[in-house]
């Protein structure tokens, strides 16, 4: 009897905001337990979104999320920290994976072998859950640091350089949770 291969499919979500972590998903599907309507979480609405984490949650055979913080982006690039969430996303899947499909054209270290799919988020289904549950969280947590940081408008651009957000940066200068190494923000703090 052969045992089917464990595939995690990673992606990650916020390397383009100027604001808040970027947060990585790695999913292992259960494929006794398919899921329906995956898909790039781009293409999704949120409400769809939050539809679908909830089933993969519930059916996945594991699943886990990974981060970089604000102060990890700056000191590494967004490259680095991106690929430093995905790879603390695949070491905190309690099942460890066989293979890792990652979404674009860089793979993280791992602990185990590994590819990397450009578009990967939507033609393979384990990298669209992983894409669905990484931008479930981190909108999620935009909106709590919405309340946390108000007048930035975070819980409706969700930390992207949106004309708002530049004003608003303007207006109230830079949070804790603003990326220093960003170019908005950066030259903020030149007082360019």
């Amino acid at each position: 009897m052969t045992t089917l291969m464990r595939i995690a499919g990673v992606d990650e979500v916020g390397r383009g905001p100027l604001a808040g972590p970027v947060v990585a998903a790695a999913v292992i599907l259960d494929p006794d337990h398919p899921i329906e309507g995956l898909a790039d979480s781009k293409k999704l609405s949120e409400k769809r979104r939050e539809e679908l984490a909830l089933v993969i949650r519930k059916r996945a055979l594991c699943w886990a999320l990974g981060r970089a913080e604000v102060a990890e982006i700056d000191r590494l690039n967004i490259l680095h920290a991106s690929l430093l969430a995905m790879r603390r996303a695949v070491e905190a899947l309690v099942v460890p994976p066989d293979h890792a499909l990652i979404d674009g054209n860089r793979c993280p270290e791992l602990p185990c072998s590994a590819e990397a799919i450009v578009g990967g988020d939507a033609s393979e289904a384990s990298i669209s859950a992983a894409s669905i549950l990484a931008k479930v969280a981190r909108d999620q947590e935009m909106v709590q640091l919405d309340r946390q940081y108000p007048g930035y408008g975070l819980a409706r651009h969700k930390g992207y350089p949106t004309k708002f957000h530049v004003a608003a940066l303007l207006e109230l200068g830079v949070s804790p949770i603003h990326r220093r190494s960003f170019g908005p923000v950066r030259k903020l703090l030149q007082g360019d």
